[in-house]
Parts: C-alpha cells; sequence; structure tokens
C-alpha cells in the first residue's frame, strides 16, 4: 500500500496545535510540518498508509470545526513529496529549474505532487505559506524537456481550479542562483 499525505488548513493558531495534537494520536502518522503561516493560518501535513492518513485526518477536520479552511488528501503520493515539504531533498546537478506559484498552500503539494508524477525531476522544495502572503510554490530540477514537461502537466491539471498564478523554466541556470536556491 502507497503512501498518502494529509494537509488540513484552519484559521486560527491556537485551535491549529490542538488539531495537530488530535490527528497525531488518532492514528500513526507522522508529521511533517504544523505550523503558522500568512495569514494568520495553521497548516498542518502529515504522511502515513492511507488508512492511518484518512483517520487522522477525519479527527483533524471535526476537532478544526468552524475554524477548518481547507483539507485535502494525497494518496500514492510521489515518493519525492514528503522530502520536499520539510526541505531535505537531495539536490543532484542542474541542467533546468521550473517553478510553480500557487494561491495556496494546499496546491503547492498537489502541484509538487503532480510535477514529479509527470516527469523525470528533483523536487527541490515545496513551500507553503510562510512568508509569501498565503501562497505557495514548488521548485523542481532536471533536465530541460522533463522540467518543461512536470511544469506543463501540473499547470493544466490544475489549471482551472485558478490557484496557479505563474510559473517558469529556466535553462542552463546560472551556479549562484542554484546555490541560493537549494540553501
Amino acid at each position: 500500500m502507497g503512501k498518502s499525505i494529509g494537509l488540513l488548513e484552519l484559521k486560527s493558531i491556537p485551535v491549529g496545535v490542538e488539531t495537530a495534537d488530535a490527528v497525531l494520536k488518532a492514528a500513526n502518522v507522522e508529521l511533517l510540518t504544523a505550523s503558522p503561516t500568512c495569514p494568520g493560518k495553521y497548516v498542518i501535513i502529515i504522511c502515513g498508509a492511507v488508512g492511518a492518513v484518512k483517520s487522522a485526518m477525519e479527527s483533524g477536520m471535526q476537532m478544526a470545526g468552524i475554524y477548518l479552511v481547507g483539507h485535502h488528501i494525497i494518496n500514492n503520493v510521489h515518493d519525492s513529496v514528503p522530502a520536499a515539504i520539510v526541505g531535505t531533498a537531495e539536490v543532484p546537478r542542474t541542467a533546468a529549474i521550473g517553478m510553480i506559484e500557487t494561491m495556496t498552500a494546499l496546491t503547492a503539494v498537489q502541484a509538487g505532487d503532480l510535477a514529479a508524477k509527470a516527469a523525470n525531476v528533483t523536487l527541490m522544495e515545496i513551500r507553503i505559506a510562510r512568508g509569501l502572503g498565503g501562497k505557495g510554490f514548488i521548485l523542481l530540477t532536471g533536465e530541460v524537456s522533463s522540467v518543461r514537461s512536470a511544469v506543463k502537466a501540473a499547470m493544466h491539471q490544475l489549471e482551472e481550479t485558478g490557484d496557479i498564478t505563474s510559473s517558469c523554466v529556466i535553462p542552463s541556470p546560472h551556479p549562484g542562483l542554484i546555490e541560493k536556491l537549494s540553501n
């Protein structure tokens, strides 16, 4: 059975912390992140077996109640997504980089999963809402054609929601840029 990721976004920080505790007590899941985000929201992202994530998310949604802004489960998530969320992804030598900016934190995780499944790319980072006014972005790398395919596929899948703000593909990025983006 594959791994799943569950995402909860709340509009109360204290209720967010309380909800994170309830989620972790409800099932055997790994907490990838639980933190305040801009503008005054709280995001919880968990990872684990499909059934455990579903059970934990149900407990979390019940605890969050009226403070729940959004929630989503991604089943059979690409293996590189959790490391990109927590910032531990190993970055290979880079031929090209691609970025997709999203209107929400939850959509950034969806975009990362879609891009990683669409082409042979490495997710460098999935940034969610901190210092971004509630937005999110993904940063990926690989061969130019793979990066183009991954960005195009994620954009195509998510364009109907209106949650994608912009994207770019940079062939042969300057080494100084890669160094800064990798930190």
